[in-house]
């Protein structure tokens, strides 16, 4: 979620490591994956432990949080891990076509701060992962997925249209397919406070385009993760009146359903409803914690100095379609209490997902 009252931190920028257990061929936006044997030691043959995180900027999480977030993912073991506001620009000189799917190295500062993803990333249990990147030509937004070796997916592209012939601006989607389900990071854009291009329409269109996306992909299974930047329900909010009533620089837009916090919004709420319902979606996190827990329920924080000290929102989601739900283990928030304590570094704390392993049978019925 953009931080609107705090100044962002200076980052840098960073590099994809060679991807050595996968042969890959590209064509029109996607990436094509031959799998090479590799064994993790255990028989499932699909992922089924999942974590999303909005990192508010990968190389500052590695520079200042790594040791703590790298106990976090040794403990947890996730097969999956999705993160959004990556935060790094693209490849390609100043003025030349970019490429987001590789991590800038053209000045001597990238090459330095390219130097430091590489490193953190070769080194257990981050060595055990292939990731892709999708960035933004600047140091603003992008995502990364990482998948452990051993669980190639058969196909990653990095937009909601059907062609994948593009990436979305400033990065913000990567969709992963596996023989019985996709799953798919976003970072959703901040609906922002008013009716410019920038804000209300570029969110319009957002969740259209989405909703257009999970009816078109409904032939398999999804799991659709990330900081989605929007709270469903009253009880997604710590403070529902304060985000009813939020304004910035006292301005009220003239469509009252456009009023309030940037993903409180009565409009955005109506509509994450109806992608959820029309596309037969269930949020798994409320699919298990039907209660208010205002020591863990919720993924971001406000600035601890201020007016939003100890104001909070679950905005960072794993949705999951309704067939897959009598699956779902578990799914919880990992950051608790206004002092950001699990958050990494981060104003957002990570999500994890663990669904029970699909057997034989149920693969053969589809």
């Amino acid at each position: 979620m953009k931080r609107f009252f705090q100044p962002i931190e200076k980052d840098g920028s960073f590099k994809k490591p060679t991807i050595s257990s996968v042969s890959s061929s590209e064509k029109d936006g996607e990436q094509t994956t031959e799998t090479i044997s590799e064994s993790d030691g255990n028989n499932k043959k699909e992922p089924t432990k999942f974590l999303t995180w909005n990192a508010n900027s990968f190389l500052l999480r590695i520079k200042n949080n790594w040791t703590e977030f790298t106990k976090f993912i040794e403990n947890l073991d996730p097969d999956v891990i999705a993160i959004q506001e990556v935060r790094m620009p693209a490849a390609g000189s100043k003025g030349a076509p970019k490429n987001p799917r590789e991590l800038k190295d053209d000045t001597s500062a990238s090459r330095e701060e390219k130097l430091v993803v590489t490193r953190a990333l070769s080194s257990p249990p981050f060595k055990n992962y292939d990731v892709w990147w999708s960035l933004s030509d600047s140091k603003y937004a992008g995502t990364a997925l990482f998948i452990k070796k051993c669980f190639q997916p058969k196909k990653v592209s990095f937009s909601l249209d059907a062609t994948g012939s593009k990436h979305e601006p400033d990065g913000r989607v990567i969709l992963a397919e596996f023989e019985t389900f996709r799953i798919l990071n976003t970072y959703v854009p901040n609906n922002g406070w008013k009716e410019e291009e920038s804000s209300f329409p570029r969110r319009r269109k957002w969740d259209k385009r989405m909703l257009e996306f999970v009816l078109a992909t409904s032939d398999k299974p999804l799991i659709w993760c990330g900081d989605l930047n929007v709270s469903h329900e009253d009880i997604d909010v710590s403070h529902p009146e304060f985000f009813s009533a939020a304004k910035l620089n006292g301005y009220t837009p003239p469509n009252k359903e456009d009023c309030g916090q940037p993903g409180f919004t009565l409009a955005e709420r109506r509509r994450f409803g109806a992608i959820l319902k029309e596309g037969k979606l269930v949020d798994a996190y409320r699919f298990l914690h039907k209660d208010t827990d205002m020591e863990c329920g919720f993924s971001w924080s406000g600035n601890p100095v201020g007016k939003y000290r100890g104001k909070r929102m679950r905005i960072d989601y794993f949705i999951v379609s309704e067939k897959m739900k009598d699956r779902i283990v578990s799914c919880e928030m990992h950051g608790r209490g206004i002092e950001l304590d699990g958050f990494y570094g981060s104003d957002h704390c990570p999500v994890s997902l663990e669904l029970s392993v699909k057997d034989d049978a149920d693969t053969k019925q589809g």
